[in-house]
């Protein structure tokens, strides 16, 4: 229910409406979640900012990486897709996260399956399975093809519309209301045209998403800005592994293409497709054992340091060989179709691509169960720093992970508020800010592209520092715009903290002026905001990786 203010252009909300747990985001996580919660009994609202289908989930292309106990390689294993993950998170994954969250993964899957998701079928019947970078073995189940995320939201969407899960479309969460003590206590939120309301619950989950618009090419949708992440560092929350983006090796290359781009999901090279560059060359002969299936970090910096040669003369992007790939329209129709529209066909040409921003490896500090350092502040997803991923994540986790934990936060939560360990809603005070510093968003999306992308260097991150600091202005938070811009802003000031101080190269993160790995460095930086809300390093924390 919700409770008009006299004066509808006031800034303080012109309406409240009440929850036990309001879900900030509509993909995987966010929708896992509210189901289960609803299913327990909890009053549950979910906020997005866009349609309800309108997130990162559905762009997913590769699929769900599970072994399930009926259908699996031969040899294959649970505790094989636990090695594979924490082989490719270079050696800052926390391991008994990567293990309970991968034990998971089989009965997250089974429960979407009852629940109508439909996976692709081999001709033998049992489910097909294909094989992505850093996997030992072919686990990674999908969806048509290629659109696995879009069967996967689908899915989703269709049981919170049958279940009846209240969704608030087109509304973007600004700030946590916080209670003396500092315990969550609801969010603040704008429509579209701007107008604030605020929404009271003891337990507020941000599933938010990832990061990608900081980038000027990106795999991510418009809406990929970091609002729930900066939501969560000024709700006092810690953050981890900001500094680890993932490049995904192969978007769809167009000449002077800006935000977000059409992928081509790895699962093209587990089917024999090779990279060449300009001349032809193979680019990853030589580079990994596992050649052109190595992990994401080490193609998407093998293709970077290619292109720097120009072999060709060609220095902004490579080609993806998919030629010799059977039927590749059938298998990859997602793949198929954005080629066509820029007159390929990979059957006989091949692809150019090029490295995209693709996954943000840190996040919010959590629990396996989602819990974070905040009472009533739970975080899942991609916007989420459980330990799974370390510095750079195996492909096809993050669906995995999202499924996981949203079932679990949405049981912690449950248990949270049956102990009495979260916060009376009527106390949660409304913020009083109604600025924010953020720095126009052209400029930061150039600056972090050029110096915090692939290859950074000492100089290059403190050039990228000054200019977001010689472009910052006090920017109302009365609009999406305003809201994103400013998100964008201390996220992109977090990272380059973390990026300057880590002075080695490991996973995601490429120091050109400290190209070798330190394993003094084998450790995950942490981040909270000053009381001046600057993203500053603080303190290691001790938080359980299991709870």
């Amino acid at each position: 229910m919700t409770t008009p203010v006299n004066d509808p252009r006031a800034k303080t909300p012109v309406w409240e409406a009440r929850a036990d747990l309001v879900v900030i985001g509509s993909g995987v996580a966010g929708l896992t979640a509210a189901l289960r919660a609803q299913a327990l009994g909890l009053h549950v609202l979910v906020v997005t900012k866009a349609a309800v289908a309108d997130g990162n989930t559905r762009w997913a292309q590769g699929g769900v990486a599970v072994v399930l106990a009926d259908q699996h390689d031969l040899g294959d294993s649970v505790a094989k897709h636990a090695e594979d993950t924490l082989t490719a998170g270079a050696g800052l994954c926390d391991e008994p996260a990567v293990r309970s969250i991968i034990d998971g993964g089989p009965a997250a899957v089974a429960r979407l399956r009852a629940d109508g998701a439909k996976f692709d079928v081999a001709a033998s019947g049992l489910l097909a399975l294909g094989r992505e970078g850093g996997h030992s073995a072919f686990r990674v189940i999908h969806a048509g093809g290629d659109a696995t995320g879009a069967e996967v939201e689908r899915a989703l969407v269709a049981q919170a519309g049958q279940a009846g899960v209240p969704v608030l479309e087109h509304h973007i969460a600004v700030d946590a209301l916080l209670t003396p003590g500092g315990r969550v206590a609801g969010v603040t939120v704008l429509d579209r045209h701007g107008v604030p309301g605020a929404v009271r619950a003891s337990a507020v989950l941000v599933a938010s998403g990832g990061i990608g618009q900081l980038y000027q090419a990106t795999s991510n949708p418009e809406i990929a800005t970091g609002d729930g992440l900066a939501l969560a560092l000024r709700a006092g929350a810690t953050v981890a592994d900001i500094e680890f983006v993932q490049f995904h090796p192969t978007v769809l290359y167009t000449p002077g293409a800006r935000g977000r781009c059409p992928l081509v999901t790895e699962a093209v090279r587990g089917e024999g497709a090779t990279l060449v560059d300009g001349a032809g060359l193979p680019v990853m002969r030589g580079v990994h054992p596992l050649g052109d299936l190595a992990p994401r970090d080490v193609v998407s910096a093998a293709i970077t340091r290619r292109m720097a040669t120009a072999p060709g003369g060609i220095d902004d992007h490579v080609f993806l060989d998919a030629t010799g790939v059977e039927g590749f329209a059938q298998r990859f129709p997602t793949v198929f179709a954005a080629c066509a529209a820029l007159g390929l066909d990979p059957a006989v040409d091949p692809i150019p691509v090029t490295p995209a921003a693709h996954f943000s490896c840190g996040g919010v500090v959590t629990t396996v169960d989602g819990r974070s350092s905040v009472a009533g502040l739970y975080a899942a997803g991609e916007v989420a720093r459980t330990g799974l991923h370390g510095a750079n994540r195996l492909a096809s986790n993050s669906l995995l992970e999202g499924l996981v934990v949203g079932q679990r936060v949405a049981e912690a939560v449950a248990a949270d508020l049956a102990a009495g360990l979260l916060a009376d809603p009527a106390r949660g005070r409304l913020p009083s800010r109604t600025t924010a510093p953020a720095a126009e968003r052209d400029s930061l999306q150039r600056v972090m592209s050029r110096y915090a992308a692939i290859g950074r260097d000492a100089d290059g991150l403190a050039a990228a520092g000054s200019v977001l600091d010689l472009s910052l202005s006090d920017t109302p938070l009365w609009t999406h715009a305003g809201v994103e811009d400013a998100a964008l802003t201390v996220v992109a000031q977090a990272l380059l903290a973390a990026a300057v101080r880590r002075t080695e190269s490991r996973g995601c993160h490429v120091r050109t002026d400290f190209p070798a790995r330190d394993d003094g460095w084998r450790r995950s930086q942490l981040i909270r905001l000053s009381p001046s809300g600057q993203p500053v390093l603080a303190d290691p924390i001790a938080l359980e990786g299991v709870a």
